[in-house]
């Protein structure tokens, strides 16, 4: 009897650390990747207030720059995931920039912005294609972006692969929160949560 206690207390040692072990599984495009936790810097600009991962604008001017964000540490090559929740909890105003993948130096400026309607459409910036709907207030939507540095950028909203644009060579980095497009104005509450980040 006593020549067998090592055994379970072994097998109990295992199973613990099966239990533990933290998981790589991205929720869309699975296999291969590995989880990461890169940096970031918070940006409060105009009327713009961050508070962790609560992000407002808070006037209704329509001019200016208006944000309140993450932006998240450069990456060159690979293949990126990014994934996180966010539920507007208020929308005095329309055309809110809610994730951006940015191109940095040296051919800097935006390349992927998606944005958000007063009514819930959410949409490209830039070309302006609709995106999905039913992001409206109190709703909370799930957002992937899968970028192949020199192939593509994919956008899946709850899991569902909804935009897809070619990509070029280069430096990225990932913004999140609430930004004022160049057509839109606040104010606006947008709270996100459950960000993760993958490569391979």
């Amino acid at each position: 009897m006593t020549g067998k206690r090592p055994l379970l207390a072994g097998a109990a040692a295992v199973c613990g650390v099966l239990l533990v072990a933290p998981s790589a599984s991205a929720e869309v495009e699975p296999g291969g990747w590995t989880s990461q936790s890169p940096s970031f810097s918070v940006q409060e600009r105009g009327c713009g207030q961050v508070d962790n991962l609560t992000f407002k604008l808070t006037c209704s001017t329509a001019s200016g720059d208006q944000r309140a964000e993450r932006r998240y540490a450069t990456y060159t090559g690979g293949t990126r995931q990014f994934e996180g929740y966010f539920k507007i909890t208020s929308m005095g105003g329309t055309r809110i920039s809610l994730k951006q993948t940015f191109r940095d130096a040296p051919d800097a400026g935006p390349y992927f912005m998606l944005a958000v309607e007063r009514g819930g459409r959410l949409y490209a910036v830039h070309g302006g294609a609709t995106v999905a709907s039913g992001a409206t207030v109190g709703t909370t939507v799930r957002v992937n972006t899968v970028h192949q540095v020199g192939s593509s950028h994919r956008t899946y909203i709850n899991g569902s692969l909804k935009h897809r644009y070619d990509s070029p060579g280069g430096s990225y980095y990932d913004k999140f929160g609430a930004y004022r497009t160049s057509s839109g104005n606040g104010p606006a509450t947008v709270a996100w949560s459950n960000i993760k980040f993958w490569r391979k």
